[in-house]
């Protein structure tokens, strides 16, 4: 090792008081500021949420008791009307969306909360339209006399299903309403009409979901073989070596340490002149421009002085046989995340947590227009697995392991990487999870392109759901 550089103290400190700053402004960002003021159209965004929950927990409920169960033990999947219920009783304490408070009052009805209803629509008829409209599909829906008998005369249900028509839109929400409104009513095709609407929104979403079931299920099968295939060859000394990057690095701490800080900086300035600016078309290329200073930083105080370059120093370029020990060991780390995911989310659920529907929520992804979709899809998929990878597993995570363990190292620089992200507790838990594995993939095998390419699968799989499920 070279001997270590010297570099100026006062720059250093500036820096790090940038960084520092930079990091309690994070904190405070994600701290002071509600999970719902993250969402721009907040009511639009819950709604189309919750009517394709509630749509795929109608076709959930309609399969055979096997395959219920089997949703149920390996997702989690709980009571997700209780769940819709309290996001919308969050939002309707701060939404003046009359179509809000009509969807907590059909929620509340499913769940059978008739007092809530009754509390929430009284005084609904004095109030300008669309409210009075709303109070009566309510009080003819949910606060009529419940029996075997006909409730609803066949004038008074022709004019709910076309109140119904005209100011509820079409989904969930508007089907459990014609439902019961049918059901009172005796109309049978009414209430056929309905049921289908459901099943095939229901059925759509299902077939979806099996897709994406099956694939994970893919990957963990194709993770464990291969895991089992390493475990044979256990005795070939390269049988995970893909690249030739050392860990620990040739670089020494101190200057691994004043080198991050000083690049930390300088992303930090960067990302708030690219906010600042508030022009969408600078979003795809914000992760790469604030992240090339540290890299150029990086080359030249931490590789150049061993003669090395960003691709020999990270493992860039494979080494003979390398992209075929490189894909086994992606299918190895990517099954391992997900057999990790599940894990946290059952262990979530059977503890009463959940993961707030407003993390992560890309409303360019969700229902912006072609450019702006694609725009999201290769900062997600591409620029950020690459990046990311580079800094927290090639950069940070290395310069620790000179002073620290693996466990250690891994633990700290996967929650740093988690907290970056700024989600709850249990996305903060499944980031780390997914961390620490790069991490290992990284020190194991001697390049960062393990850990880029799972991340890159991750991220993939996560942005499909997205699309095949609220686009």
């Amino acid at each position: 090792m070279p001997p270590a550089r010297r570099f100026a103290l006062f720059p250093t400190i500036l820096a790090a008081l940038i960084l520092a700053g930079g990091i309690l402004m994070l904190a405070n960002v994600i701290l002071s500021t509600p999970r719902l003021d993250r969402v721009e159209e907040k009511d639009r965004a819950l709604a189309l949420i919750v009517n394709r929950t509630m749509d795929l927990e109608y076709a959930i409920a309609q399969t055979p008791a096997w395959e219920h169960m089997f949703y149920e033990t390996t997702t989690g999947w709980a009571d997700e009307l209780a769940q819709a219920v309290a996001w919308y009783e969050e939002l309707a304490d701060v939404s003046n969306e009359p179509l809000t408070l009509v969807y907590l009052s059909v929620l509340e009805g499913e769940a059978g909360r008739i007092d809530r209803v009754r509390n929430e629509i009284k005084g609904w008829d004095q109030l300008p339209a669309p409210f009075p409209v709303y109070a009566r599909l309510l009080q003819a829906a949910y606060l009529g006399e419940m029996s075997d008998e006909v409730s609803i005369g066949k004038a008074e249900a022709t004019a709910l299903r076309d109140e119904l028509a005209d100011e509820v839109p079409a989904g969930w929400f508007a089907d459990r309403l014609a439902i019961s409104l049918a059901t009172q009513a005796g109309d049978q095709a009414w209430l056929s009409e309905a049921q289908d609407n459901l099943t095939a929104r229901g059925q759509a979403l299902l077939w979806r979901a099996r897709a994406l079931l099956a694939f994970d299920l893919g990957v963990i099968a194709a993770g464990i073989v291969l895991t089992a295939i390493l475990y044979a060859r256990r005795r070939d000394t390269d049988v995970l070596a893909v690249g030739g990057a050392a860990v620990p690095p040739p670089w020494s701490g101190s200057v691994g340490a004043v080198v991050l800080i000083r690049g930390g900086a300088l992303w930090i300035a960067l990302m708030i002149a690219v906010l600042s600016l508030g022009v969408e078309s600078v979003r795809v290329v914000a992760v790469p421009l604030t992240y090339l200073p540290l890299l150029l930083l990086s080359r030249r105080h931490l590789l150049e002085p061993v003669g090395m370059g960003l691709s020999e120093g990270l493992g860039l370029v494979p080494r003979q046989s390398g992209w075929g020990r490189c894909w086994r060991l992606v299918g190895i780390v990517a099954s391992a995340g997900l057999l990790g995911e599940w894990a946290i989310t059952l262990a979530a659920e059977s503890s009463g947590f959940s993961s707030h529907w407003a993390e992560g929520f890309d409303e360019s992804m969700i229902w912006g227009d072609p450019t702006k979709l694609a725009s999201s899809l290769v900062e997600t998929i591409v620029f950020a697995p690459v990046f990311e990878e580079i800094v927290f597993r090639g950069l940070f995570f290395a310069t620790l392991r000179r002073r620290f363990g693996f466990v250690p190292s891994a633990l700290i620089s996967a929650a740093v990487f988690a907290i970056a992200h700024g989600y709850g507790m249990l996305g903060f838990v499944s980031v780390l999870w997914s961390g620490v594995l790069w991490a290992w993939v990284y020190e194991r095998s001697g390049s960062v392109l393990p850990g880029m390419l799972a991340h890159m699968v991750n991220n993939a799989a996560v942005c499909l759901s997205v699309i095949l499920f609220l686009r």
